[in-house]
């Protein structure tokens, strides 16, 4: 070296995967900590609808205004004392809607012609609920029908039918459900009026009268109405909780419905993947009536799902609806009754199936906070989603450009699919880990579900579990960054790729995650040269750009978690053992799924810093101490009530009570033992009024619910304790009674004429009647006899739910196929309660929400 030449700078070697100072660790935890808490705050006002300044009763005419639904919403749910089959409350909320649509009619301008019929309705049909078979008989339910359309308007234009229920479910106001959606669409057909807007096309409001029944005012519609063969599209309004987002939850058949929606909501809120998770959660709507069951009607079944604590329950009351969710739904309900009464795409239901360019592939879209909407077709998704997986192959060429041999190829192929397989390991380990410690926590702990009153409890039990299951296998196997991140996106894309050629619709939140982590990368390789590849913002340099994906995946992961924490309330009472752990399980698995596509993507670079084992130390120390506070905290609460139901069964026999009982059953992991040793008051009232134990005489199978099938299958585990017998006689002296009319025999075929007599109660819900024997046909369902049913392990039976005016008897017959007699079990479930059992239903604390019910059951030979 000649002298005074100047030295060459000595580079460092590059520190080693999971090197760097503590320091340094925890600063980029810290301030990743910071970055998702401050873009879940934003996901969160976005969920809650917290960025929609509701309007109040005085607003412009011409606006929709939350204020004026409430007003409506009061008369409907707290002046009308309840709107279930069998009580007076019903007619008087049908009677409200007619007057106020009647006031509407009399002052609209002479372009409007208005239409306001009240009608009734009657039928039978069978259908599948709950993955049970269940036949409906109903009459003379009520629907109130308005058809708002221009004075040149025929009666037989294509016209577009908005439905609603204003029924609600029982021991429940329904203020959510369904009072919000009738409230609502009276506002939007004033709306309509003085907003001086004439439609081009008619508008049918459907206010139907019998949903909560398994949908029978909409099935009466549409079977009898006459202005069924006019409806061309429709939008079906529900509630699944008290407001929030309300979400798109299925669209068809076709894409025409979601394409309009895409492009005219003012708040969209639409997933095109909860049309195929709909299937998996208990419950249906009046959409399947119309696009499903009984015709194939394009249209949106619209439903507010957040606030599930509530739902059917006494607790879904006009002071627990979520302000701005009405005003968002009224806002978008006008621009969609704009754009699908302009389109010309509306047409007669005979002529709407998937022609005239609507295909009948599913399309992909998911809204953005509720800002705006993607939209693609299925053709396109076949393109856009195979990139990432196309990518990820040519990749290893760029790796190894310009020594591109095949030999070269494979070997870093190989590299990087052994990447992809350790982070899909990491991810599994962030599903698995979280709920084995939720298990674990189980076996030292008397309550299930801690967290379901403290939602906030369930990520600081889970997340940091999760956390500790992504980072493991870069500390365990020290994968490069280079190979992690590549397996990574490989990951994403082959999951892209899976959910394409299945036909889901679920694949664009794994595709969006892959494009974003290849965004930041180009952006952070960019950049990187003027920093050291170790720096704190090269890190930034690829996290920054990804922001718009991690809000994204904070906003849908965040919803699905609050949703399911809130469902877990109703999912069931699975049988012991294993039915106590289930809930939490199924809770601490969806955190980690949820923590495996929010995080995951940071996961390739921020672990050279993360992957430390005094990181993972400290993240299993949060999930222990989290983990030992749940368990000191009580489950429920007024604001997450637990759902009990309290059946007084009286058997009963001609005109004589033989038995009653008093039957307690629960609708999720935490069983009647902890009710009632939850309940003390309760508890002693039973033990000074019959013989109290959790002896297994105590236990009743499902055909003691047989009143409430098939949502009976959501029991187990239910009690039942001896009751008193005469109290009932001092307000019914009849009882239900069965009695042959006539039998007649042919070809070998026995048909008995029956009359079932509902006797003088009058606050009847539902008749169930439960058919088993040589049944071989009936006269319910157009003589359709459907799949037999097993009910606890019975014979087989045929179940068929009887409902509408009581004050008439119910005639029927049925036919056997030999001489064998048919057994007929009547249960008549009544709303009635004598005084002993409203005081046990006093007797529970405010955080059990008791819905109690009489039921009436006798059995018969024919």
């Amino acid at each position: 070296m000649a002298p005074g030449a100047p030295r060459p700078r000595r580079r460092r070697p590059a520190p080693a995967a999971g090197a760097g100072s503590g320091g340094s660790s925890l600063r980029v935890l810290l301030a990743l900590a910071a970055l998702y808490a401050a873009l879940s705050v934003l996901a969160y006002r976005a969920i809650h609808m917290l960025h929609v300044t509701p309007l109040g009763a005085d607003a412009p005419p011409d606006e929709f205004s939350e204020g004026r639904v409430l007003g409506h919403l009061r008369r409907l749910a707290v002046d009308i004392p309840g709107r279930q089959e069998g009580s007076p409350g019903l007619e008087a909320a049908a009677q409200y809607i007619k007057g106020e649509l009647e006031g509407l009619a009399a002052r609209a301008g002479p372009e409007y012609r208005i239409e306001v019929q009240e009608t009734l309705v009657s039928g039978s049909f069978s259908m599948m609920f709950l993955r049970h078979r269940v036949t409906l008989g109903y009459r003379n339910h009520k629907n109130i029908v308005m058809r708002i359309s221009s004075n040149v308007s025929e009666d037989d234009s294509p016209s577009l039918l908005v439905n609603g229920h204003f029924d609600s479910p029982f021991g429940s106001p329904g203020a959510a459900d369904c009072g919000s959606c009738v409230a609502s669409m009276l506002e939007l057909s004033r709306l309509i009026i003085d907003s001086g807007w004439i439609p081009p096309r008619p508008v049918i409001f459907l206010f139907n009268g019998a949903e909560e029944l398994f949908l029978l005012g909409s099935h009466g519609f549409i079977k009898t109405h006459t202005w069924n063969n006019t409806v061309g599209a429709f939008i079906n309004i529900e509630a699944s909780g008290s407001g929030g987002t309300d979400l798109v939850c299925q669209s068809g058949p076709g894409s025409w419905p979601s394409r309009v929606y895409a492009r005219t909501a003012k708040y969209p809120m639409a997933n095109s993947v909860a049309q195929d998770m709909f299937g998996i959660i208990p419950g249906d709507t009046d959409y399947r009536i119309f696009a499903e069951d009984i015709t194939n009607i394009p249209g949106l079944d619209i439903i507010f799902v957040l606030g599930g604590y509530f739902y059917h329950t006494s607790y879904d009351t006009l002071e627990n609806l979520l302000p701005g969710s009405i005003q968002a739904r009224g806002e978008n309900l006008f621009n969609l009754v704009k754009a699908f009464t302009n389109s010309m795409l509306l047409k007669e239901n005979e002529m709407s199936n998937a022609k005239d360019g609507i295909e009948d592939l599913r399309a992909v879209f998911f809204d953005y906070l509720t800002w705006f909407m993607v939209f693609y077709s299925r053709d396109v998704s076949l393109i856009l989603h195979s990139l990432p997986i196309a990518i990820f192959f040519l990749v290893p060429l760029f790796l190894k450009f310009p020594n591109i041999t095949l030999m070269s190829w494979s070997v870093t192929l190989l590299d990087l699919i052994r990447g992809m397989l350790l982070h899909a390991f990491g991810v599994i380990l962030a599903i698995f880990i979280p709920a084995g410690a939720a298990a674990l926590r189980l076996l030292f702990t008397k309550n299930a579900m801690n967290w379901f009153a403290h939602p906030y409890l369930a990520f600081f039990m889970f997340v940091p579990a999760s956390l500790v299951g992504l980072l493991l296998p870069r500390i365990t196997w020290g994968l490069s960054e280079q190979t992690h991140f590549w397996g990574a996106f490989g990951l994403y894309s082959v999951i892209t790729m899976v959910y394409t050629l299945v036909g889901l619709s679920g694949g664009f939140l794994t595709f969006f995650i892959a494009m974003s982590m290849l965004l930041g990368r180009l952006i952070s390789s960019i950049i990187k040269r003027q920093w050291s590849q170790q720096s704190l913002k090269s890190l930034a340099s690829y996290v920054v750009p990804m922001i718009p994906c991690l809000l994204y995946c904070l906003y849908y992961g965040g919803f699905l978690i609050q949703f399911l924490i809130e469902k877990t309330g109703m999912m069931g009472s699975l049988p012991k053992p294993y039915g106590y752990f289930v809930a939490d399980i199924i809770v601490g698995a969806a955190v980690g799924l949820v923590v495996g596509w929010c995080f995951g993507p940071v996961v390739p670079v921020a672990s050279r810093w993360l992957s430390k084992t005094s990181i993972l130390q400290g993240l299993l120390q949060i999930t222990v101490v989290a983990l030992a506070i749940a368990s000191q905290l009580f489950p429920y609460s007024t604001g997450a009530p637990k759902r009990v139901i309290l059946q007084h069964t009286y058997v009963t026999d001609a005109n004589d009570v033989v038995d009653s009982n008093y039957g307690f059953s629960v609708l999720d992991a935490n069983s009647v033992e902890f009710l009632l040793n939850n309940a003390p008051e309760a508890a002693k009232w039973l033990k000074d009024n019959s013989e109290f134990s959790f002896d297994e005489k105590h236990h009743s199978d499902r055909s003691f619910w047989v009143a409430s099938y098939p949502v009976s299958f959501l029991f187990s585990g239910s009690l039942k304790f001896q009751a008193q017998t005469d109290e009932i006689r001092k307000h019914y002296h009849n009882f239900p009674q069965l009695l042959v009319q006539k039998t007649s025999r042919n070809n070998g075929q026995r048909r008995v004429h029956l009359n079932l007599s509902l006797g003088s109660l009058s606050e009847i819900w539902t008749a169930v009647l439960n058919v088993t024997g040589p049944l071989s046909d009936w006269s319910f369902a157009d003589n359709m006899l459907p799949a037999p049913e097993t009910i606890s392990g019975g014979p087989p039976s045929y179940v068929c739910r009887l409902s509408g005016k009581s004050d008439v008897d119910w005639s029927f017959w049925l036919e056997a196929n030999s001489s064998e007699s048919l057994r007929i079990d009547v249960a008549v479930l009544d709303h009635y309660l004598v005084d002993s059992t409203k005081e046990l239903k006093t007797l529970f604390p405010s955080w059990a929400d008791v819905i109690a019910f009489t039921s009436y059951f006798s059995t018969y030979y024919v």
